[in-house]
């Protein structure tokens, strides 16, 4: 599940997008001009591919690399620019390769380099549609093994019953140890129709997977109606991914449910692994009308604080279902949700992805995603590693995880939504008589007037 714009680098480069750990957007300009205050050394012709490729990420991670594992030093840098430049390289798969061990200096699996054909795959993943098996990957910086992040929904991977937190331990009989998550991703894709074996590490016993690699078109959003035993209508959302049609989807889906006057909602961002920053945040003010959604922090101490606007749907109860794998996106508009006092969060703790990821396209159509900042939660909490604990613990067995299927999740053979159910119940019962006794007490106001 690895998720623009091919873009011309000469004098100006666009951020094309913002991701958040997995996935985010957001559109601004980065200008590719000389380095201010830099004495930059004319080492060969820079300007003549692939050394001007070369210049350009380097160029982007001197002006703009937020280190959140203390292993950039601007010195350093600078003398690996002058090593690199002075190099000759006989074409660009070599300029390529020098490009990512330059990256992987900085120990971080979030900057990455993209060549012309990763770069255009990624658009398509961003835009709701890839090829492959719907695996989402991460790099465990400590342990330097691949994990999976989680499985996108109604995927092949899901239907293998891959799972996230799962390590992928072999591809095709090649071990993953010391792979880049560049390397994994060009085995596990491939042709629609071919197949690909897994061999996967969990709770320390190994399982051989072998998936059959499908042309996948995600919908971001289902929804449907839920009536409890005692007649209460509640709207079920769930929200697998935060592409860029899921702020539309998810407004599509509050309103049909508020024409179907539910009392409240659940709200599933269980194994969703992120997406673009400006749809978590569209999709945040369409559940919260007051208070900040997210705050941002660049290298340089900018900090950024993005707000709801008044723009929300709907004022119902809201019980939100998260587990281990809900990241990037995910947990900032959880974060939003209970910071803000607008609901309350059921399931297991969050993933942990608290970093800020940009899109940057490059002269010869090759990209890269580069750490430009961190973001926080309303409350100032930093979830980076740390995840979010839910307010109510929901367990779900192994078993039930791997047996339950897409179409089972917001029903009653689904553990988790049970307890999410039972929890908002309860707020809509609370929220039923702190409106009655509201009502009661301006009736009484108004004879006593």
């Amino acid at each position: 599940m690895l998720r623009l714009l091919r873009n011309n680098l000469s004098k100006e480069s666009k951020v094309l997008s913002t991701f958040i750990g997995v996935l985010t957007y957001t559109s601004v300009f980065f200008l590719s001009l000389p380095l201010k205050g830099l004495a930059v050394e004319k080492i060969s012709l820079i300007s003549d591919s692939p050394k001007e490729v070369i210049d350009q990420v380097w160029q982007i991670i001197y002006r703009d690399y937020l280190d959140s594992s203390g292993k950039y030093a601007v010195s350093d840098w600078m003398n690996l620019r002058r090593k690199l430049l002075s190099n000759k390289y006989i074409d660009k798969s070599s300029s390529y390769e020098a490009i990512r061990n330059m990256l992987e200096t900085l120990e971080d699996p979030y900057t990455r380099f993209l060549d012309p054909k990763e770069f255009k795959e990624m658009k398509i993943e961003t835009s709701g549609e890839l090829t492959g098996v719907g695996i989402q990957l991460s790099l465990d910086k400590d342990t330097n093994r691949l994990i999976v992040v989680s499985p996108i929904e109604g995927t092949p991977a899901e239907r293998s019953g891959v799972l996230s937190k799962d390590v992928i331990a072999f591809i095709n009989g090649e071990t993953t140890k010391g792979m880049s998550i560049e390397r994994a991703v060009k085995l596990i894709r491939g042709k629609e129709g071919t197949k690909v074996k897994l061999g996967l590490l969990r709770n320390g016993q190994y399982i051989n997977i072998e998936i059959i690699r499908e042309r996948i078109e995600i919908k971001a959003v289902i929804s449907k109606l839920n009536i409890t035993e005692y007649g209460q209508r509640i709207g079920y959302i769930r929200l697998k991914q935060f592409n860029a049609n899921a702020s539309k989807e998810m407004r599509k889906a509050i309103k049909k449910l508020e024409n179907k006057n539910v009392k409240g909602y659940v709200l599933d961002l269980r194994s969703n692994p992120g997406g673009l920053l400006e749809a978590s945040i569209d999709i945040s003010r369409q559940w919260i009308n007051k208070g900040i959604i997210v705050s941002t922090q660049t290298r340089s101490g900018v900090k950024d604080l993005r707000r709801a606007n008044g723009s929300a749907l709907t004022s119902r109860p809201v019980v939100v279902l998260v587990n281990e794998g809900s990241a990037s996106a995910s947990e900032i508009l959880s974060g939003a949700i209970r910071d803000n006092e607008r609901g309350v969060l059921v399931g297991k703790k969050t993933f942990g992805k608290g970093l800020v990821q940009s899109v940057r396209g490059l002269s010869d159509g090759s990209g890269m995603t580069v750490t430009i900042a961190k973001y926080m939660t309303p409350n100032g909490t930093d979830i980076h590693k740390n995840g979010i604990v839910p307010d109510v613990n929901a367990d779900m067995s192994e078993f039930e995880a791997s047996n339950l299927t897409s179409t089972q999740l917001g029903t009653e053979k689904d553990s988790q939504y049970q307890v999410a159910e039972t929890e908002l119940i309860k707020a809509i019962n609370k929220s039923s008589n702190s409106s009655s006794y509201d009502h009661l007490s301006t009736n009484i106001a108004f004879a006593v007037r």
